[in-house]
Parts: structure tokens; sequence; C-alpha cells
């Protein structure tokens, strides 16, 4: 079973999409900030983290970035999660995979995750 983590620092947001992932046969973690995360990826790193942007004390730019500068880390996809409508030059040149936008569509996000999941 693919393990997957959510980062987005709002509490609705992750249990959406811990509903939606779950159902359809994914090991859920979530994260409510990026620090949490880090923690998260350390313990035991996922297969695929789909990330907010816009979330407090570090952007979810900022820890894709931290993150790839790990050389001991693995190269995990990342799909970002925003209500943006820019960033999309800032996520590639980190390496994400794809983008999703809120509000989320439970097919758009299940047919991206089954795209990068090995």
């Amino acid at each position: 079973m693919a393990a997957i983590l959510v980062v987005d620092d709002d509490e609705s947001i992750r249990d959406l999409l811990r509903l939606h992932l779950n159902a359809a046969g994914y090991e859920v973690h979530s994260a409510s900030d990026a620090i949490e995360a880090g923690y998260v990826v350390l313990r035991s790193p996922p297969d695929l983290i789909i990330c907010d942007i816009q979330m407090p004390h570090m952007d979810g730019f900022e820890f894709v970035a931290a993150m790839r500068a790990d050389t001991t880390l693995p190269r995990i996809p990342v799909i970002f999660l925003t209500s943006m409508s820019e960033g999309d030059a800032r996520g590639k040149e980190l390496g994400a995979v794809a983008y999703l936008r809120k509000p989320v569509r439970a097919d758009r996000l299940l047919q991206l995750v089954a795209k990068h999941v090995p």
C-alpha cells in the first residue's frame, strides 16, 4: 500500500483528502505545517507528498526546497495544492510533478496520485 503525506494548515482540507485517498486504498499521513511534515518525512518517507503552498512558518515551496537539499532523503514526488493562480514556475524548479487547484475534485486528485505513485 502506497503511503501519501498530506500537508495543509486547513484541517478540513486534510480530512477531505484523507477520506478520498483512504477510500482509494492509500495509507495517508497528515501534517498541519511544514515543520510537522519534516518530522514525518524523516521518520518514514512517503511515496508521494501533497503539499499546500501557503502555510504559516514555512510555505510549501520552502519545505520542498529544504527536503530537496537533504541528500539523505529519497526524491519524493510532490503535488502542490493551491488556491493561487501562480507559482507553477517555482514548483517546477523544485521538481513538482503536478498542481492541484482548490477546491479539489476527487477524480482529479485520484488521477494525479495514481499517475505518480509507484
